[in-house]
């Protein structure tokens, strides 16, 4: 009878195999671009910079003179004043445009196409010179009854006037198609469970849809006040004393037209990154409930991108040994 020898088994100690070491995957063709950018941009900076006839020192003269600063407060509240005008007619046209009354949507219709199809530099001129139609503006009863207010339409369409009310309006005709996108957004099934509550139509609207309509219309929105920003600069064609008409008034006299636009640029520049400031955070606060996670702010990723600095992660608890 054959003999059998016995090995002894070799027993090995139960444990979590070692952890996956994963390379990131390499791309130079990434970094030769980025490479190549920064060089044209350092090329960029150092001509301008050396080039004396940017006049550096006449930009330095004029970027906080009196003049700039108070062509730059006609523009932010220009802006503002605009903006409030486009948002809250924004809103009521947009609802009027969903109403099942033909009437009431259709009026919405032909004031979105009418102040869509023509440009904003004939509508601010068409109101600066509104008093050339109707002399006398009143309020009253209509078809020639008798009035209640009335004045001078020269004395009350003043250019900022005339500014901001053709910027306002024109602005709320897109500001009606970016809420109405928000409001038909929402699920339907939103509208009828208030339905079912007992709530108007109104309250709907007020209280369940445009809260949740906001993600949708908050970007588009600071989109449009920003654009807002710089198309208030048409206002220079009514002389209308903006940053833009600012600058135009001392190159007329001084001849340095490129310095002094490089000074409008800078402050238009300077608004327009404190606006997109401002929206990424409204952005960010809208869209709480959409996602998983909230981005990372701008400080974080810089600090992740220059300093290496991450967040703490959450480590999961370890298995029990006679749970795996």
């Amino acid at each position: 009878m054959a003999s059998q020898t016995d090995t002894p088994d070799v027993l090995t100690p139960a444990g979590r195999p070692d952890e996956i070491k994963a390379v990131p995957v390499r791309h130079p063709g990434r970094w030769i671009a980025a490479a190549i950018l920064l060089i044209l941009a350092a090329s960029l900076i150092y001509s301008a910079a050396n080039n004396p006839r940017f006049h550096w020192d006449v930009f330095g003269s004029y970027l906080f003179d009196s003049r700039i600063l108070h062509g730059l407060r006609i523009t932010l509240e220009l802006t503002v004043l605009a903006m409030a005008i486009g948002i809250a007619l924004g809103v009521v046209l947009a609802i009027m445009r969903l109403s099942p009354n033909p009437v009431v949507s259709g009026t919405s219709w032909i004031y979105i196409w009418a102040f869509r199809g023509t440009p904003v530099l004939v509508q601010v001129l068409f109101w600066n010179f509104i008093a050339s139609v109707w002399p006398t503006i009143s309020i009253g009863v209509p078809f020639g009854g008798p009035s209640i207010v009335s004045g001078s339409a020269n004395s009350l369409i003043t250019p900022f006037v005339a500014g901001m009310l053709g910027l306002g309006l024109n602005e709320g005709a897109y500001m009606a198609e970016i809420v109405r996108a928000g409001i038909i957004s929402v699920d339907e099934g939103q509208t009828e469970a208030a339905q079912a509550l007992g709530m108007t139509r109104l309250q709907t609207m007020r209280r369940i849809v445009l809260p949740q309509a906001m993600r949708v219309i908050v970007p588009p929105t600071g989109n449009e006040t920003i654009s807002m920003l710089k198309t208030s600069s048409i206002v220079a064609f009514i002389a209308l004393g903006d940053l833009l008409y600012s600058a135009q008034l001392i190159y007329s006299q001084n001849f340095r037209q490129i310095p002094l636009l490089v000074v409008a640029s800078f402050w238009y520049l300077v608004c327009t990154t404190v606006l997109s400031i401002g929206q990424y955070y409204l952005e960010r606060r809208f869209g709480r409930g959409s996602t998983r996670a909230l981005p990372p702010t701008p400080l974080a990723r810089l600090r992740r991108n220059v300093f290496g600095v991450r967040h703490a992660e959450v480590e999961l608890p370890a298995v029990p040994e006679d749970h795996r």
